[in-house]
């Protein structure tokens, strides 16, 4: 089975809380990461506060990272975010790389973002850079594929010998088919 990461966008929303929190229970993602730039910490402070405690651990935060030893989260490397303080390498660290010389600069990482695979759904004119094909083999069980990733992708991503895939525009796009039908195709997929 796939490794699948679910990334929040990058306004609040309503019901928010509960997607993550069906997501996580689910089993149809493995972690969530979440990506709120510029958010104010008591923003971020009531987005984990809302989902269950045991869940704390299964999150990764992109922003307010500092928050991670507090909470037990997973710390996500930016390019936007500074150095990470006070972060315990118990949980999981994981990092963002835009080429294949990125992904062995950081063996540190527990699993690292590839992208962009696909033409990405939430950031248009950001256009695939690797086709999973060309990746094929030298990718790895800690290398997930980033970008217009979507659950019918998953297969060919595997195949691909991709560790995992995160998902973004297709969870939380305008035309997102909701949060259960996300999560059936997930499962049925990875």
């Amino acid at each position: 089975m796939m490794r699948v990461v679910v990334i929040t966008d990058t306004p609040f929303r309503s019901g928010e809380a509960e997607a993550i929190r069906r997501l996580l229970e689910s089993g149809a993602a493995w972690r969530v990461h979440l990506r709120k730039p510029g958010c104010a910490e008591a923003d971020m402070r009531r987005l984990v506060e809302a989902l269950p405690k045991g869940l704390w651990p299964r999150l990764s935060l992109h922003d307010c990272r500092h928050l991670a030893a507090e909470y037990g989260c997973g710390v996500h490397l930016t390019a936007r975010g500074g150095p990470v303080c006070g972060y315990s390498k118990c949980a999981p660290l994981s990092v963002s790389c835009h080429s294949l010389a990125e992904l062995a600069a950081h063996p540190e990482a527990d699993y690292m973002f590839l992208s962009p695979v696909y033409d990405s759904i939430s950031k248009p004119g950001y256009k695939s850079a690797f086709s999973p094909a060309a990746v094929a083999g030298s990718t790895g069980r800690r290398v997930f594929a980033l970008g217009g990733v979507t659950p019918e992708r998953l297969p060919e991503l595997r195949a691909a010998g991709f560790g995992g895939a995160a998902l973004l525009g297709c969870v939380w796009g305008a035309g997102s088919p909701g949060i259960e039908s996300i999560i059936q195709q997930i499962c049925y997929n990875s």
